[in-house]
């Protein structure tokens, strides 16, 4: 396996490119992602596919700039994808030929159902566990649907309308013959494709959510992983739809957006209604993230979903890479003294059994801030925590982990007027960050690591830490949530 890997997604619309790199067995993270706007399929729509010679250049010139980028970031591997403007050109041999020739890079045509495949396993894997919904995802040529359920990749379906597409066949932006048109397209969407669990792919569909998040004054700003609900934003999604170009302007999108969002919104509401969804969870990984999965997690099999090795049962890849760059100290003992006080003090915190994956992560990567300074760690480990657990968690679980880490035992919660429609009660993160702070101090120095807890009598016994000096003296300044002793046995 390649220590820095970049893939090329070479779509109708747009050309990107991710920058991978593995930390460890079953860990990586994104170093950078780049995008070209080079329209390889523009003009195509209405003269039989056919890639122009124009959109050619621009292709050649953007995967020489990112060969070179990917040349930087010494990538020992480079991954090309190519998706529905390749696969529907009469002349995309010609064109393959010439980025084989000049750049040494290969091009792999990909079908709409493998392309459906990898945002699914991209989403799948990278989300915050969803064991049932439908993936879609709109590019500029077509539209890729997955159904996932009972946590399996069961089925997939490529749509032959993308935003460009559309366009290009509606100028006018006749919304009674688009709805004719997609009424015909959809007819191809199988009846068990229904789920109330939506996750949009795709660059459309992470616009459509930037701007909701904006409308809303949205507290974090982290795309990937933001949920919403459909009936809620309704109105404000037909507002885009409606909305001339200059309107636009009111609407929190970028402006290179301007000429495909009222397409990509248009396709999305209609195929949103037809599976009888209700509410979406934004991805902010895809089809490149997708390809990166199944180099990185292969193992034989027959098929592309059957290649893709499950990852170990409770290891989250960006808590294990977060561990493999910033950890200086093996924080196991912390997470068993943590996950052993929980249980034990759970007659006076009455969380009942919540929240307790949340500390265990909290505790194993609480000190990650300590290599950018000792002062404030906790304020420099909370903000990493924030911004590097990027996969697997939800918005609500992220950062309930940093809020933990960052309050560091003190009463008053860190930024909690901020989060507090994503978090929990105030006196339930107390508990959480002291909990924390209790277990990493009878860790101090690293000796004893055989502690045994007991609650009595509204005391709380710790077992083999007589001899524990340090850490004695500074669990006494820490403040209880309740009120209780601590004894060293």
């Amino acid at each position: 396996m390649a220590k820095r890997t970049a893939v090329i997604d070479l779509g109708s619309n747009s050309m990107r490119m991710a920058i991978f790199e593995r930390t460890s067995r079953w860990a990586f993270f994104i170093l950078g992602e780049y995008k070209m706007k080079v329209r390889l399929g523009e003009g195509g729509y209405k003269s039989g596919n056919e890639i122009s010679e124009l959109a050619m250049q621009r292709a050649m010139m953007a995967l020489s700039e990112f060969k070179t980028v990917a040349k930087n970031y010494k990538c020992n591997k480079i991954l090309c994808v190519g998706t529905s403007a390749l696969r529907d050109a009469p002349n995309s041999q010609v064109f393959i030929k010439k980025v084989r020739d000049e750049f040494g890079i290969d091009i792999k045509i990909i079908n709409g159902k493998t392309e459906a495949s990898y945002g699914a396993i991209a989403a799948k894997n990278l989300l915050s566990p969803l064991s049932d919904a439908i993936t879609i995802d709109i590019g500029g040529g077509s539209s890729e649907l997955a159904l996932i359920k009972n946590d399996a990749i069961i089925d997939t379906i490529s749509l032959d309308v993308g935003t460009v597409r559309l366009k290009e066949l509606f100028e006018d932006f006749d919304k009674d013959k688009m709805s004719e048109f997609m009424m015909q397209i959809s007819s191809q969407i199988p009846a068990n494709f229904r789920s109330e669990n939506i996750i949009a792919i795709g660059g459309s569909l992470r616009a459509l959510s930037t701007a909701i998040m904006s409308e809303i004054s949205y507290p974090l700003d982290i795309l990937h992983g933001f949920t919403y609900e459909l009936e809620t934003h309704k109105k404000f999604i037909e507002s885009i739809i409606n909305a001339s170009v200059e309107e636009l302007e009111n609407f929190d999108i970028k402006r290179d957006r301007y000429d495909t969002i009222k397409q990509g919104t248009f396709i999305f509401n209609f195929i949103t209604k037809i599976l009888g969804s209700k509410r979406v969870y934004t991805s902010g990984v895809g089809v490149r993230e997708g390809v990166f999965l199944s180099d990185f997690l292969r193992k034989k099999g027959d098929d592309l979903i059957n290649r893709i090795a499950k990852l170990p049962k409770g290891l989250n890849i960006s808590v294990k890479s977060l561990q493999d760059r910033f950890c200086l100290a093996n924080n196991k003992n912390v997470v068993k003294y943590a996950n052993a006080i929980y249980d034990t003090l759970a007659p006076m915190h009455g969380l009942n059994g919540e929240y307790k994956n949340e500390l265990l992560h909290a505790a194993k990567i609480y000190n990650i801030g300590v290599d950018i300074g000792f002062y404030s760690d906790h304020i420099n480990s909370a903000f990493m925590v924030l911004k590097g657990l990027n996969f697997g968690f939800t918005h609500e679980q992220k950062i309930l982990i940093s809020s933990i880490i960052a309050t560091n035992g003190k009463k008053n919660i860190y930024d909690y007027e901020k989060f507090q429609n994503l978090l929990p009660k105030q006196e339930q993160v107390y508990w959480l960050s002291f909990i924390l702070s209790l277990a990493r101090l009878l860790h101090i120095n690293k000796t004893n690591t055989n502690l045994q807890f007991e609650l009595s009598n509204d005391t709380l016994y710790i077992y083999g830490a007589k001899d524990l000096y340090l850490a004695k003296e500074e669990i006494k300044k820490l403040q209880k949530p309740d009120i209780f002793a601590v004894s060293f046995m």
